[in-house]
């Protein structure tokens, strides 16, 4: 009777698997041969916890206020159950600030996630400071190496600061990096939300790939980053990537290559929405977004841009590859571009790009291209569009349109106020500007682009041309029939 109860037993322990548990982590009062499963037995080392083989459901608990050196590079996976994610979990206990890992540049990466599934990182503070700079050292690394799919990776509210990696693009360091290699090796359902980035080296979140198979399923949502040396926000081999609702602030402060607030290479499908980004430093290349080469379908919209030195937005490909069909729609860019630089800058090959109903607004001392098309490889844009867009000059200032070797590129329904030069023979420019709830200066914030909004006084605010592909509502969230003519610009009155 008692073998027979002791089998049944077996039985469900191996239908159900291992009960999950939580492991406590103090680091002042911890002691690593405690069982770690109460607060009053906690662990104290990271080394005890990267010894350890986790479960699904298990859950890692650091101590608030607490501090730890090192590297932490957990074990084991969670899994899927159906539909349900059980995932094994690193977060807080008790009350106080985050609790903090510094990697004092001593390791590579402070938190490594290597070739492990379906976990969730939340509400950590994470450095990786050392006293010299070293080539691909970051904060956080979620690294699949070899091992097929890596499914579920979630990381939220962590606090990422002070990285200092290496500032050239070929040894790139960062805030927030994932990387797949190894063949047929890619992500599946990566997210990254709602998490703050500061002062690290060279990018602030940020992807590498190899040319395998393209993750999907890669969300980047919420988060905060400033004062980050290059890149702000890069996917590089994704398909149906989605970054939105971000704040990049002073991208490229300290690099001396090419670098950019968000963008994607070597992607399909990508869609960068509701972010703001400004402070962008340089010209090289210095935008708040670009659609780069290797690149098919991205779509920019409602976003808000504004004192990037740079400029707007980069189309760009070498004659050897490709850029096609990126949309760029009912965004708002203000004072974006210096003399030297441009708005947007079309450089070398690109097809069938589609700008239509962004507001564009250049400050009194503003003399910049607003376009600007140049080869690069003997590549050059061919069939770009430009429709029912906003662009306004203030006093003192001239918007100006330096064509290259482009193709095709053709204007529609715009409406260009003040000081512009350089527009194609035909292109009618208005001596009235259309009223704004103004001022006119940009601010930090997304909500100060309500300023840029028509004025509710302006019943004659002028309208384009109906597109049928609109979006369904405007940069404010205002509903749009695809039927009736839109006001010009990003807003509708």
């Amino acid at each position: 009777m008692h073998a027979t109860r002791f089998a049944f037993a077996l039985c469900l322990l191996l239908a159900g698997g291992v009960q999950a548990r939580d492991y406590h982590v103090d680091s002042t009062a911890g002691n690593d041969s405690a069982p770690g499963t109460t607060p009053a037995q906690a662990w104290k080392s990271l080394e005890k916890v990267n010894a350890t083989e986790f479960t699904a459901g298990d859950r890692i608990l650091f101590k608030a206020g607490g501090r730890w050196s090192g590297q932490l590079h957990p074990k084991g996976s969670g899994r899927a159950n159906g539909p349900k994610v059980e995932p094994i979990t690193i977060t807080r206990y008790g009350e106080g600030t985050l609790p903090r890992i510094d990697g004092e540049g001593k390791v590579p990466d402070t938190v490594l996630l290597e070739n492990i599934q379906y976990w969730e990182v939340t509400d950590l503070e994470i450095t990786n400071q050392g006293p010299e700079t070293a080539p691909w050292r970051t904060g956080v690394r979620i690294l699949a190496d070899g091992i097929g799919t890596m499914n579920y990776i979630a990381l939220r509210r962590l606090y990422v600061h002070d990285v200092n990696g290496d500032l050239r693009k070929s040894n790139e360091g960062c805030g927030i990096f994932f990387e797949a290699k190894g063949r047929g090796t890619f992500f599946d359902r990566l997210l990254i939300e709602n998490c703050k980035v500061e002062r690290t080296d060279r990018n602030g979140i940020c992807q590498r790939g190899h040319g395998g198979p393209h993750s999907r399923s890669v969300i980047i949502r919420g988060n905060t980053l400033d004062d980050i040396g290059g890149d702000g926000i890069k996917l590089w081999g994704t398909d149906g990537g989605l970054i939105e609702k971000n704040i990049v602030r002073k991208a490229r402060a300290r690099a001396k290559d090419a670098s950019a607030g968000i963008w994607p290479f070597d992607c399909n499908d990508t869609v960068i929405q509701f972010n703001e980004v400004s402070g962008t430093l340089g010209t090289l290349d210095g935008q708040g977004f670009d659609s780069d080469y290797a690149c098919r379908r991205t779509l920019i919209q409602y976003n808000y841009s504004h004192d990037n030195e740079g400029g707007f937005i980069l189309i760009c490909g070498p004659g050897n590859s490709f850029n096609s069909d990126t949309i760029i729609r009912y965004n708002i860019s203000v004072h974006d571009g210096v003399d030297s630089a441009r708005v947007f800058h079309f450089g070398g090959k690109s097809t069938n790009t589609r700008v239509y109903h962004n507001t564009i607004v250049l400050g009194p001392r503003q003399k910049v291209p607003v376009l600007l098309f140049t080869d690069w490889d003997k590549g050059f844009a061919e069939g770009a569009t430009f429709t029912n867009n906003l662009v306004i000059t203030s006093e003192g200032g001239k918007a100006l349109y330096k064509f290259g070797p482009d193709k095709g590129t053709t204007f529609e329904g715009n409406v260009f106020a003040g000081v512009h030069e350089g527009l194609p023979a035909g292109t009618a420019v208005s001596k009235t500007v259309p009223k704004l709830k103004g001022p006119l200066e940009p601010a930090d914030g997304f909500a100060s682009a309500e300023r840029f909004k028509p004025a509710a006084t302006d019943r004659n605010f002028p309208r384009g041309n109906v597109i049928k592909d609109n979006g369904g509502r405007d940069f404010f969230g205002k509903p749009l029939r695809p039927t009736d003519r839109p006001a010009i610009g990003a807003a509708e009155p």
